[in-house]
């Protein structure tokens, strides 16, 4: 490739759509130093915390979800437009080679315009379920990259062909995790105890929150700390619901140094969000999957779906009342507390499903739409 090739990079507003993007703009800046990757992504917060330690360009999209509603759905054509001004000067200022998109609804101004302007253009597809604004890239992409066989059983027999299962980025820090001890200590952990990780991703999860507040104090956590990474508009009544339950519990809202965090982990409760199955699966972390129940097509569900059938996780449908979760998740967890040969069957059970070269396997398919 020559020297300065742009890579745009559409999508964001979670860390589940930003990470395996920045796994790949690492990857391919390893092949090639002078390849730019640039960022497209939203206007929310933690896509400027995110993509901003890591010195790649970013340019926030006016770009908004649709909302069902008159003004909603006014907003939203509104922004799209905006949003398809930005791009088209974009294009013509920086012409990038290519264009991927990393899911979501911020992906698909520029995806679309890139692959009818001549940029050939991919897309990330790292659920089992396509979701609406991936169906759609679908027809305009040349590549779509799976992180699991079993989307092949959702999209038509034109996309299919288009399919390319790769497994899902992730960062490289992640898969050389830190000794024990050093993450332990980054985090405020201690290195001899085992550790629960709880964690909504990104954004965090009120309902995993809730249900673990109302679970642990049934459990014997004897030998067992806990590391709770609740997200920043609930760690401070996350931090109190431990105060009241008197359980000394290392609470923060977000961080970036997964690698410290996997490192630690000797068992997880989750949602089953794409990145953080691929996250799991390559670092061999067993887990407790309680899907984000509120999705129409429930893709997060059929993520945890294929890691429960190879019995590297167990799969808790999120019942959205503690009192429900709690009554489901306590035999769960304290079977799972005191049983390492389990977590040991489970943790290698996850290492199988496991793609640690899947930002290669991505970047490479980037680099043959430029060849």
């Amino acid at each position: 490739m020559t020297e300065g090739r742009v890579i745009l990079f559409a999508g964001g507003g979670t860390g589940g759509h930003l990470y395996p993007g920045i796994a790949i703009a690492q990857c391919l800046r390893a092949i090639d130093p002078g390849i730019q990757p640039v960022f497209l992504c939203t206007t929310r917060e933690i896509d400027r915390v995110i993509l901003e330690p890591t010195g790649f360009e970013f340019i926030p999209q006016p770009v908004v979800p649709p909302v069902r509603s008159i003004g909603g759905l006014l907003k939203f054509w509104i922004s799209w437009r905006e949003t398809r001004d930005l791009v088209r000067r974009f294009v013509k200022q920086r012409r990038p080679a290519a264009a991927f998109g990393l899911g979501g609804y911020a992906a698909g101004v520029a995806i679309k315009y890139a692959a009818t302007h001549g940029i050939p253009a991919a897309i990330l597809n790292p659920d089992v379920i396509p979701g609406k604004a991936n169906l759609f890239l679908m027809k305009q992409a040349k590549a779509v990259c799976c992180q699991f066989e079993q989307t092949r059983e959702h999209v038509s027999a034109d996309q299919q062909r288009k399919l390319q299962i790769t497994g899902c980025p992730i960062r490289a820090d992640i898969l050389s995790r830190p000794p024990r001890a050093e993450a332990a200590a980054r985090l405020g952990l201690n290195p001899s105890l085992s550790t629960l990780v709880i964690t909504g991703a990104s954004l965090g999860a009120q309902s995993v929150n809730q249900a673990i507040l109302a679970t642990l104090p049934d459990l014997n956590m004897q030998g067992w700390q806990v590391l709770h990474l609740a997200g920043r508009e609930h760690a401070a009544a996350v931090s109190e619901g431990y105060r009241k339950i008197k359980l000394n519990a290392h609470v923060i809202d977000f961080t970036p140094a997964m690698a410290d965090v996997w490192a630690v982990a000797d068992l997880a409760v989750c949602r089953a969000g794409a990145s953080t199955c691929a996250e799991m699966t390559a670092c061999g972390v067993p887990s407790v999957l309680m899907p984000y129940p509120f999705h129409k097509d429930m893709h997060q569900r059929a993520n945890a779906k294929v890691l429960a059938d190879a019995n590297a996780a167990f799969l808790l449908e999120d019942q959205k009342d503690p009192e429900k979760n709690r009554a489901n998740l306590r035999p769960v967890l304290q079977s799972l507390l005191h049983d390492s040969a389990k977590r040991r069957s489970m943790a290698a059970n996850a290492s199988s499903l496991g793609r640690p070269d899947a930002a290669q396997r991505v970047a490479g398919v980037i680099l043959s739409l430029t060849a």
